[in-house]
């Protein structure tokens, strides 16, 4: 609100003008009927019948004003609040995303973003609503105190059940917010995960999860309702109440002589201008609630500090040939038991090391030590001499690329997929990328060659296929160090090799770290590194670990037979 105050002023001073308007009128069609009608004044008719109309139509001009500016700073409000909070998700470290629903986070980017932008348009309108009880009721008493006060008894008691609404509200509406949310989490798993979901003839099962998800939020949105439709009916009664008072006391007042009949007309109208902003109130009041509800789960993820920030003063990187090291490191997830534990490793510059371990072994783990995608708990990760936690993240991260196991594709072109990290690059450069990862072939054949759209997450190529747009992506990037994180094992054994020999390209030359399980991949690198319980039990070449190590034998053995039964279960 401080960053839109000057427009949110000026939509509040819009209100205070309709307000005035609104008010006005029933005073001068009190004076119509008294000095015009009842006193046979034509003149003070017309003048008051064209002052209604001119102040109609200036309530008119700024009614539109007040809507266009309230819609207008409500929707600047949300977009900077949602550029906040998509800017902040980014920087978040990967363990906040590791233990994070997508469902819950989309939900929150959209639904409670929706709920607060609702809130801000509707604020003029709100205070307008104010600013007309309080006007309306100043008038009322100025016109006969002792009829307001007959009137307006009723107050007191709408304050009161207002009170009780807003409080008993609340946690219904933060409980629907919650299980919407739960329900957005299982419609994206079962959209992303459709594959899986069909591969498994399991449409029952996520339609039952689907079906228990629906259940709680019906249930949550019905306690709701109830809570509303319990104190509705009062909110609705209590302003009436007043209009039969009016009507009975003040009738009689008026054949009494004690008030004129103008009075009783303008003072009914003020009581019905009351009536229309107090019905209002259980709304405005809800609708606070769920905005409040929706900030709660906002400034949730907002005040999330990042875990992995750069420091204070921190230095470019400076240009270097890729020298990487880890010096005594030892790192474990959320405190538990290390995965890598005092290690020591130099890989030198432009040279390639394929790191080898069974299943928890810490071969990942370390590889994601170098980017920073986790901080050490103990020692140092350095590249070309410089700890990764002074340097630039962004440095770092330009200077480090990694093909992931699990290929991610954006629903674009495959030219704009490989030009990810470089939007600006040019046709040859994209082009000169795709030969480099053996992906070139393939997309010449494709009917719109380097324009086709992948699709959402690139399910419309084959896994090789991806595979290869993902490893020219990270070649187009030109990094020093490049990462390939089982790159091959979305690849069927027996296509392997069409992705080897464009991998040996890519490597040549360049500091590479292979995570693989399969010899001919690992054969690859100049160096492989045996990993056991996060500490390097064998350093070596691929055929002399072959020769001399016992444990490397009986992994890439273990590995061998997944793979097979992997095939099994394919075929």
């Amino acid at each position: 609100m401080r960053r839109q105050w000057w427009g949110i002023a000026i939509g509040m001073f819009m209100g205070v003008v309709w307000t005035a308007g609104k008010i006005a009128i029933p005073r001068f069609v009190g004076r119509a009927i008294d000095r015009g009608v009842d006193g046979g004044d034509g003149r003070s008719l017309r003048i008051n019948t064209i002052l209604i109309l001119g102040i109609g139509l200036a309530s008119a001009v700024c009614a539109g004003a007040r809507r266009y500016n309230a819609f207008r700073e409500a929707r600047v409000i949300e977009a900077n609040l949602r550029n906040r909070l998509f800017a902040h998700l980014q920087g978040l470290h990967f363990g906040f995303h590791d233990r994070a629903h997508t469902g819950d986070l989309m939900s929150r980017a959209n639904t409670d973003l929706q709920s607060i932008e609702i809130l801000f348009s509707s604020l003029p309108m709100s205070f307008a609503n104010v600013m007309s009880l309080v006007g309306a009721t100043v008038i009322m008493f100025l016109l006969n105190w002792q009829l307001a006060a007959l009137s307006l008894v009723s107050l007191p008691l709408v304050n009161v059940v207002a009170k009780h609404f807003s409080k008993v509200l609340h946690p219904q509406v933060l409980g629907i917010q919650q299980e919407s949310a739960q329900l957005a989490t299982v419609v994206e798993e079962a959209v992303s995960g459709v594959r899986v979901v069909k591969g498994f003839g399991a449409e029952t099962v996520l339609a039952a999860r689907l079906a228990v998800e629906a259940e709680d939020v019906y249930e949550a949105s019905i306690g709701a309702a109830r809570v509303r439709a319990s104190h509705a009916p009062a909110l609705e009664l209590l302003p009436n109440l007043g209009l039969v008072t009016v009507l009975f006391v003040g009738g009689h007042q008026v054949l009494d002589g004690r008030m004129s009949l103008g009075d009783l007309v303008a003072f009914n109208v003020y009581l019905v201008l009351l009536i229309g902003p107090l019905r209002m109130l259980g709304d405005m009041l809800a609708q606070f609630q769920r905005a409040v509800a929706a900030a709660g789960r906002v400034h949730e993820i907002l005040v999330s500090d990042p875990e992995i920030t750069e420091p204070h003063g921190a230095r470019p990187l400076a240009a270097g040939a890729g020298e990487v090291r880890f010096d005594g490191v030892r790192f474990g997830y959320h405190d538990r038991q290390p995965v890598i534990d005092g290690l020591d490793l130099t890989i030198e510059a432009g040279t390639s090391v394929a790191l080898v371990g069974s299943t928890g072994s810490g071969k990942t783990t370390l590889a994601r030590l170098l980017p920073r995608f986790y901080d050490v708990s103990a020692g140092r990760v350095l590249i070309d001499g410089h700890d990764v936690s002074t340097v630039r993240l962004q440095d770092l991260r330009r200077a480090v690329a990694t093909v992931f196991e699990e290929t991610f594709l954006f629903s674009d072109t495959i030219a704009a997929n490989i030009a990810f990290a470089d939007p600006d690059a040019g046709e040859d450069a994209i082009e000169r990328a795709a030969r480099q990862a053996g992906a070139a072939e393939f997309i010449d054949t494709l009917p719109d060659g380097y324009a086709t759209m992948t699709g959402e997450r690139g399910f419309s190529l084959s896994g090789g296929q991806r595979q290869r747009i993902a490893i020219a992506r990270a070649v187009l990037a030109d990094p020093r160090v490049l990462i390939l994180d089982d790159a091959t094992s979305a690849v069927d054994p027996t296509k392997e090799h069409e992705i080897r020999d464009s991998l040996g390209e890519v490597m040549r030359g360049r500091t590479t770290i292979v995570i693989a399980h399969r010899p001919a991949t690992i054969a690859l690198a100049d160096r492989v590194v045996l990993l056991d319980q996060g500490r390097i039990v064998a350093d070596g070449t691929h055929d002399s670990l072959l020769a001399t190590s016992e444990r490397y034998r009986e992994v890439l053995a273990a590995a061998a037979r997944r793979d097979e039964e992997l095939q099994a279960e394919a075929t």
